[in-house]
């Protein structure tokens, strides 16, 4: 008896010895985890959020939030309901559109647009106008959508300023508003004369050219009361807010019927990605403004970006 209560108790001390068990359900032990995989020094403020349901079946969805000034990436983990295990990666279900969750979240109502309503293929830019690639990117597109495209495409365009690196985009995001809220056609004429008029504007005489450009065909005096104001200042932090909640972490980020093209691309890809949509939503029908289906006007967006290490953190 003696001897049989001397074992259990050197296994009770033996399982008191060992650590406790690893998991990522606990805050800072993903913290840890992450700073590690991705070498996230003291100088990163990490935060890890509560765990929430997933569409992955036994898994938990957390999402890790690094920052370092005004450099920020929010990375997605699946933990598993037992905290042993961590996924990266995006879950697709094969009975819906590959960018569905993304089209849920992308809003188009209310934004200045141009193309022909109900098109098979709906493209949403986030753009900066002080961004050179975004002056880049709209000039293609202004040069070659309509054109190419006179009925199958629809384009909408979206604020989404760098504000840590461009003085005055916000500013000029919040003028085009201004000038949008006059006519969508004078804000296509904005867009196309603030793009290559960005070397001239500074923080400083960006009202000037604005209201300069603005006596051509427009209510100057309206114009400027709104700029002065910043009466449309909620409608581009809107602008800005859907864009964070999709991801979207440079400019120019364009969405293609679900597919997310960041940075610049040339011509000839993207009318091969547009061809290839025009072509599979005549079976498809599950994105477009046409497709039948419960999106109003929310649209595309690809994978939730590729998976790559953390350092360096991208600009926002």
């Amino acid at each position: 008896m003696f001897r049989k209560l001397s074992f259990l108790a050197l296994l009770a001390l033996a399982a008191l010895a060992q650590p406790p068990k690893k998991s990522a359900l606990d805050k800072a032990t993903l913290e840890a985890y992450v700073r590690h995989l991705f070498v996230l020094d003291a100088r990163v403020k990490v935060e890890v959020s509560d765990p929430k349901p997933s569409d992955l079946p036994g898994f938990v969805q957390e999402t890790v939030h690094a920052s370092m000034g005004n450099q920020v990436q929010d990375l997605v983990f699946y933990v598993s309901k037992d905290g042993s295990k961590i996924v990266q990666g995006t879950v697709f279900d094969v009975a819906n559109n590959p960018f569905k969750n993304d089209l849920d979240k992308l809003k188009t109502e209310g934004a200045p647009n141009f193309g022909t309503s109900g098109a098979p293929v709906v493209l949403v830019e986030f753009s900066d106008f002080e961004c050179p690639y975004c002056k880049n990117e709209a000039a293609m597109l202004r040069a070659n959508l309509q054109s190419s495209y006179p009925k199958q495409v629809h384009v909408y365009f979206k604020e989404f300023p760098l504000e840590s690196i461009h003085p005055w985009a916000k500013a000029g995001a919040i003028a085009g508003r201004c000038v949008f809220r006059q006519s969508n056609d004078a804000f296509w004429e904005f867009h196309d004369w603030i793009f290559p008029h960005q070397a001239d504007i500074t923080p400083e005489n960006l009202k000037e050219k604005v209201m300069e450009w603005g006596k051509a065909g427009i209510d100057a005096s309206q114009l400027g009361q709104c700029m002065d104001s910043k009466a449309t200042e909620g409608e581009v932090n809107r602008s800005i807010a859907e864009g964070r909640a999709l991801g979207v972490d440079q400019t120019p980020m364009l969405f293609v019927n679900g597919r997310r093209i960041g940075g610049a691309v040339d011509w000839s890809s993207l009318r091969n990605i547009i061809d290839y949509e025009i072509e599979y939503q005549k079976t498809a029908k599950n994105a477009g403004e046409d497709c039948g289906c419960e999106l109003k006007l929310d649209l595309p967006v690809q994978q939730s970006k590729p998976v790559f290490p953390l350092a360096p953190i991208k600009k926002q």
